[in-house]
């Protein structure tokens, strides 16, 4: 499942840190290669919900597995693309698997453990999309600037195809919901906690991949545009701290965590900002080791409180943070983009340290429900 985690989010991010390559070869600008980002959320968008919702009766371990296959199609076709629009058309289909994949693995992982284990399996099997922030994405970017961008979207899809064979060997089965019906989603939404939860996600999930996102344009006017690699790198070491402690305290300390994560990403936020008006690069390096430390954890913290907000009704419940979380991804591409045409690299991080101000107001508001002061 960690591997699965993986897979997807190289998948996700590695555009971040071939920006410049990819756009060159498909005769767009940055701004418009980084919509295959923005597609592939939207993707998620389309499937996370009725995915989830007619799937959910039936064996979990066939679905894992098609949706890993569907990367594996997905990444061969954006390794072998002659045309912008075919791309594109792919990083939509590698999002609509992933919509699923999301969903199914946070239940995989809460259902085969005991209860007051749920919150560190969940951190276990998010740790494999912290590593592929920390290590497969930087990794990646070095070597698309050795061998080619598409080499390594090629090499994502073996990778794929070497772990549908790997999870039909080993992962448990598990069956459906016996009700074939479900919960509707608004009855969902409605369930105390669930909307606060929803709320944090996306504003934080905006904030970060509004710079994430055009991290390489962000470090042009520092003249590091030659060290993405580095700092991506740099995020994701910090990031696998931040999940191992994650994992270590969030069945008792969901909600400091919680707190923590927002106030250390706007930190590094204020970091970026001051590089770029002193033109620091330094400046830029300590930023993303914070940057990592608040981001690791993130994923798992509100997978773990949507999945206690909505109790029985936890798939349904995560499909909707999924929708949310790609919601943040898309709308990131796209005002990033315009931001960065319209106003420069240096109004990213002032419009992300806004939404984080608010994702950190909504969980300090959720003392009840969505982020309780005890669990």
């Amino acid at each position: 499942m960690s591997t699965g985690g993986f897979v997807t989010v190289m998948t996700e991010a590695l555009p971040a840190g071939v920006l410049p390559a990819m756009s060159a070869d498909l005769g767009v600008g940055q701004s418009a290669a980084g919509q295959s980002v923005t597609l592939y959320a939207v993707g998620s968008i389309a499937a996370a919900i009725p995915l989830t919702a007619v799937t959910g009766h039936l064996p979990r371990k066939p679905l894992l597995v098609v949706a890993v296959a569907g990367f594996a199609v997905a990444n061969a076709i954006t390794a072998v693309s002659p045309s912008y629009p075919l791309t594109m058309a792919a990083r939509f289909a590698a999002g609509l698997v992933a919509g699923l994949l999301w969903a199914l693995l946070a239940g995989y992982a809460r259902t085969i453990v005991a209860p007051e284990q749920r919150g560190r399996a969940m951190a276990v099997a998010m740790t494999g999309s912290t590593v592929a922030l920390s290590v497969g994405v930087p990794a990646g970017t070095l070597l698309s600037g050795l061998v080619g961008w598409r080499f390594t979207f090629g090499l994502m899809s073996v990778v794929a195809v070497a772990l549908t064979g790997w999870m039909l060997l080993v992962l448990p089965r598990l069956p459906g919901r016996t009700d074939r019906a479900g919960t509707p989603v608004r009855q969902v939404l409605r369930m105390p906690g669930v909307a606060v939860v929803l709320g944090v996600t996306a504003t934080f999930v905006l904030a970060h991949n509004i710079l994430y996102t055009y991290v390489a344009a962000l470090l042009e006017p520092l003249g590091l545009d030659g060290r993405t690699d580095t700092v991506l790198l740099v995020i994701g070491l910090s990031s696998l701290v931040s999940i191992f402690g994650t994992g270590v305290l969030i069945d008792r300390y969901l909600r400091p965590l919680t707190i923590a994560s927002c106030v250390l990403v706007a930190v590094a936020t204020v970091l970026l900002a001051a590089a770029l008006l002193g033109s620091t690069g330094w400046f830029a390096y300590a930023a993303a080791a914070i940057w990592g430390l608040g981001f690791g954890g993130a994923a798992t913290l509100l997978q773990t409180a949507v999945a206690d907000a909505g109790g029985p009704a936890g798939d349904i419940a995560q499909s909707l943070l999924v929708t949310c979380w790609n919601l943040g991804i898309a709308a990131a591409g796209l005002a990033g983009g315009l931001l960065l045409d319209h106003a420069g690299p240096t109004a990213l991080p002032w419009s992300a340290l806004v939404l984080l101000a608010a994702a950190l107001a909504i969980t300090l508001g959720g003392r009840r429900h969505g982020f309780p002061g005890r669990r």
